[in-house]
């Protein structure tokens, strides 16, 4: 029974995951969001998704705390409401009050997804702690096919509304209804493992010596040390995710710019599954320093690649991308023990909630700059691969320091 239930968990976690995954694929609406919303800037527009991603960590982190003192299926359940309520609001927005925009898919819909995303993870993981990696991989994967299956719908949604600046807003509200349905009748499956199962499978199965409440957490280094990596590593690919399709227009792709959305969301998704596997062969911290390493190395080519190897550049970005978001939960856990994950991993979350405000000003600023060239955008790659290389460090100070502390 406990191992029927424990699939019905992982199977509603994947649904729920995939259908919030529609909105990292803002890239699809980036361009006609800005023109017909904010007046052609980027920067403006692209602090929609910014404010989406900063108060998804905020929403995970209040969303864990509740999922403790009610249940996970309340929690979600919750979210899925907020997330919904929030698309709809979004499709009234207009270029008299964008604001508006901020408030509504940002702000409501990041704290939706915040409510149903580390909960769902942190829920799945109880219930198999000794395979972390591919479980947690397996859901937050989710995510990023999600953009690969929606991507076509939404770009045909967009042109049968109006097309780009005009159809963005009935699509808000077809995808509130999608939001209202999936997340709500997936949280009626989740369920966490009874108490002495969870104590018993997880006890030999995490590196963490105890398992840490939050209070107990932010007062350790790690802690500190994790989130700040966090925002340093998650820097390029959110650039990228957020402006992959203008991009590929400006390096001269109209026809096929879909392809680079696709592109990032298929290899982002990839990326979350192979490297949270990855991540229990070699351990969470040499994986995310090879992460690390490749991205900061991939974000110092996109100035050099034309043509269609700008796709292959962007599908590369994208699976080490995918594959820094893969490896941090697990890594929360064996940091901190599975036990408060959910609230625990929403706060590591708040890191990664800065890099996605960080990025996105600085990609929009560069893409303002870079309007008639798109190689003036370059140095926020730049910035991006240094941030990269300073996570590396980092995450090597994580490394003696978790050591020194477990002996």
């Amino acid at each position: 029974m406990n191992k029927k239930q424990g699939l019905f968990v992982v199977f509603s976690a994947i649904a729920i995951q995939l259908t919030i995954g529609i909105a990292y694929i803002w890239s699809v609406f980036q361009t006609g969001i800005a023109n017909s919303v904010f007046n052609g800037d980027n920067a403006a527009a692209g602090l929609t998704f910014s404010l989406l991603l900063a108060m998804l960590a905020i929403g995970s982190a209040v969303g864990g705390k509740l999922a403790a003192k009610y249940t996970t299926r309340r929690v979600v359940f919750i979210g899925g409401i907020i997330l919904a309520l929030g698309f709809f609001l979004a499709s009234f927005a207009n270029s008299n009050y964008s604001w508006f925009l901020w408030v509504s898919y940002g702000v409501m819909g990041g704290i939706g997804m915040g409510f149903t995303y580390s909960t769902t993870i942190a829920c799945a993981q109880k219930w198999y702690p000794h395979k972390k990696g591919l479980v947690t991989g397996t859901i937050v994967s989710a995510i990023g096919f999600g953009g690969v299956i929606f991507t076509p719908i939404i770009e045909s949604l967009i042109s049968y509304f109006g097309g780009t600046g005009v159809g963005e807003s009935k699509t808000f509200m077809v995808l509130s209804a999608v939001f209202l349905v999936v997340c709500t009748g997936g949280s009626f499956f989740m369920k966490n493992p009874p108490e002495g199962y969870m104590t018993v499978a997880a006890a030999s199965n995490t590196t963490a010596a105890k398992s840490y409440t939050t209070a107990e957490m932010l007062k350790t280094p790690k802690f500190y040390l994790t989130a700040v990596t966090y925002l340093l590593a998650c820097m390029g690919g959110l650039m990228m995710i957020g402006f992959a399709k203008p991009i590929a227009v400006a390096k001269g792709l109209q026809a096929t710019a879909t392809i680079g959305v696709l592109a990032i969301s298929m290899t982002n998704s990839m990326g979350r599954l192979i490297w949270g596997i990855i991540s229990d062969k070699l351990g969470r911290i040499n994986t995310i320093l090879i992460l690390l390493s490749g991205s900061a190395i991939l974000s110092l080519f996109v100035n050099m690649a034309n043509s269609y190897l700008i796709y292959i550049l962007i599908a590369l970005i994208g699976f080490f991308y995918g594959g820094i978001i893969g490896t941090f939960p697990s890594l929360t856990a064996d940091l901190f023990g599975p036990k408060n994950m959910a609230m625990n991993y929403g706060f590591v979350l708040l890191g990664f909630g800065a890099g996605a405000i960080i990025s996105s000003q600085i990609a929009g600023y560069f893409k303002n700059i870079a309007a008639e060239d798109i190689n003036l955008m370059f140095p926020a790659f730049v910035i991006a691969s240094c941030c990269a290389t300073a996570g590396i460090v980092m995450m090597l100070v994580l490394r003696a320091v978790n050591k020194r502390t477990n002996k």
